[in-house]
């Protein structure tokens, strides 16, 4: 049920935007830092682009911020759950930019999920311990599968860490639901490129970035 604001909802709200951009700096660093520590290939000039992402990050952070604040009101489920969308929304720009999901976020991710859960504050513990297993056993098997049928990789590791890290955050009962979502959304921007020529039939397709998404979605909705 959505919080009932009171008097001292904007101080909630302005607190919250605080926030965002004190976590935002450092995870802007990891953001470009992060991926050229993996790939020498990627230029250490931060190009218009990056420049585009970071802007657009910005600002996306803080509404993603307010929203936490407005959906659990001055709790310290809010706080974490800043904390969970703005490192997806960082994992999302890595991906989307340069393929990579660094497992310098993912795996403190999935960490963090289980310790916020102790107490059962957005999924029963035992949920998101088993959450943290099917999630990397789900798209790992589906991996698997894809690699025995069309003779070549599908998706990356980081993808099932990044799952797992959800499962943990949101339960197991929660996963088909960012599956669902986060393929819709892959499907739909994948037809559009394709339509426009974009995107080739083998060309490889970042599936963080859709995950990230998802996860927002579902914990916001909870």
């Amino acid at each position: 049920m959505w919080t009932v604001w009171n008097i001292g909802s904007v101080a909630t709200l302005l607190a919250a935007v605080a926030l965002a951009l004190v976590l935002l700096v450092p995870l802007s660093a990891a953001a470009y830092r992060l991926p050229r520590s993996l790939d020498d290939a990627i230029s250490s000039t931060p190009s218009v682009a990056h420049r585009h992402w970071r802007k657009g990050v910005l600002i996306a952070g803080m509404m993603l911020a307010m929203l936490c604040a407005w959906r659990f009101g001055p709790t310290p489920a809010a706080v974490v759950a800043i904390v969970y969308t703005l490192v997806l929304l960082t994992l999302a720009w890595i991906d989307a930019e340069t393929g990579f999901l660094p497992d310098m976020l993912t795996i403190p991710l999935l960490w963090m999920g289980l310790l916020v859960n102790m107490d059962d504050t957005f999924a029963v513990l035992g949920h998101a311990v088993v959450g943290a297993v099917a999630g990397y056993m789900v798209l790992w098997s589906i991996s698997g599968l894809f690699l025995l049928v069309a003779g070549r990789q599908g998706m990356g590791h980081g993808d099932f860490k990044l799952l797992a890290a959800l499962g943990a955050w949101l339960g197991w009962m929660s996963l088909p639901w960012v599956l669902i979502i986060s393929s819709s959304l892959a499907l739909v921007i994948a037809f559009v490129q394709r339509l426009r020529g974009r995107l080739d039939a083998k060309a490889s397709f970042s599936f963080g970035p859709y995950l990230a998404v998802a996860g927002i979605v579902v914990l916001l909705r909870l």
